[in-house]
């Protein structure tokens, strides 16, 4: 059997849709490689960003194999991910992080790269965790959470990022902006409706992070409840903890706390300060940071159209976004970018009274 490992410098070919190389015994042959030895059993687990799998192993346990969506990240990038769960491990922060591999040339490593049917993967293997949602109902539960996104953060911010990206307005706002509109996918009758709401929303945005720097620290960078796994109780390792820190990014902290929050402006301000209870217990907040809520949600909705709009290609994206891309999208979007721009002209979450 030929390895399918290459080294780091190789070029694969290009292809329109490379995942739909990643066969079952593709990807036994990878971990084959990188002392992994499946029985055979393997299940594509959710996931659309990259590929990802539960493989059982010939000794009777079980690891979860990532391959990454080639041409997203670097290495150096992959490796500053890495190296960010490994510190957080080291803290005793609940993250999942890659295990290192054996087998030449990437032994000890955590990252490797594997050539399939001419197609260069880069991927990382982790051990099998199960859990459920968090109950974000529950005060309890949000403290809980404020407590472990601090503990987190009171890594994150010991160090930087030199090769990830930062959460700016360039970054995930303007640059996708242009992306978008060089990809003359927007239907013509919606087109100019969405550009000007998205102009003036990022004018917006600009003038919002202006008036308001915020340190940037090491973040988990998309903080939504899919992307928290809880486990419940068993000899101590209940709670939250985290799989996959793929979109870490340098930005300000309250990126990790505004993706928990729902509902009317009123639930949001009781559920906020119940996550900050618990965040101060571990590291202090400031609340200046309140005031970008609603500039890095606009951020996020702008990066978002952009990201499925970059991924249409790849199969699996039309069958999971079939309400992408048409006149009653992008009519939506422009509806939803006109209320930020309102929302971003109001004061921010006041909880006077409820975050102490």
């Amino acid at each position: 059997m030929t390895s399918p490992l290459l080294s780091a410098e190789h070029s694969a070919q290009p292809s329109a849709h490379p995942f739909a190389h990643l066969t079952p015994q593709a990807v036994l042959d990878a971990l084959d490689a990188v002392g992994q030895r499946g029985d055979g059993r393997l299940l594509q687990l959710n996931s659309y960003e990259n590929r990802v799998f539960q493989v059982m192993l010939e000794d009777g346990g079980a690891v979860v194999a990532k391959f990454y969506r080639p041409g997203r990240w670097s290495d150096a990038q992959i490796s500053e991910e890495h190296a960010f769960a490994a510190e957080l491990d080291r803290a005793e922060v609940p993250v999942v992080a890659p295990l290192r591999l054996s087998g030449s040339p990437h032994d000890g490593q955590t990252l490797a790269h594997a050539l399939i049917d001419g197609h260069a993967f880069r991927l990382a293997v982790y051990p099998r965790r199960a859990g459920h949602g968090p109950e974000l109902d529950d005060a309890g539960t949000l403290r809980w959470l404020g407590r472990f996104i601090a503990r987190l953060h009171a890594v994150g911010e010991q160090r930087r990022f030199t090769h990830r990206r930062t959460l700016d307005a360039q970054t995930f706002g303007h640059a996708p902006l242009a992306r978008l509109l060089a990809q003359d996918i927007i239907p013509p009758a919606q087109l100019t409706g969405w550009r000007d709401a998205c102009q003036q929303a990022l004018a917006a945005v600009d003038t919002a992070l202006a008036a308001h720097p915020a340190c940037h620290i090491r973040l988990h960078g998309d903080c939504h409840p899919g992307n928290i796994l809880w486990r419940d109780s068993d000899a101590g390792q209940g709670g939250p903890h985290i799989v996959d820190l793929d979109d870490a990014v340098m930005g300000p902290a309250i990126q990790d706390l505004w993706m928990l929050l729902s509902g009317s402006p009123g639930a949001m301000r009781g559920q906020l300060a119940a996550v900050l209870q618990g965040y101060r217990q571990i590291r202090d907040f400031d609340n200046a940071e309140l005031a970008l809520i609603e500039p890095l949600r606009t951020l996020r909705m702008v990066h978002h159209s952009a990201w499925l709009a970059e991924r249409w290609d790849d199969p699996a994206f039309p069958a999971a976004f079939p309400w992408f891309g048409g006149a009653s999208y992008w009519g939506q979007q422009t509806t939803q970018l006109r209320e930020q721009i309102e929302l971003m002209a109001e004061p921010p979450l006041d909880l006077s009274g409820l975050d102490q």
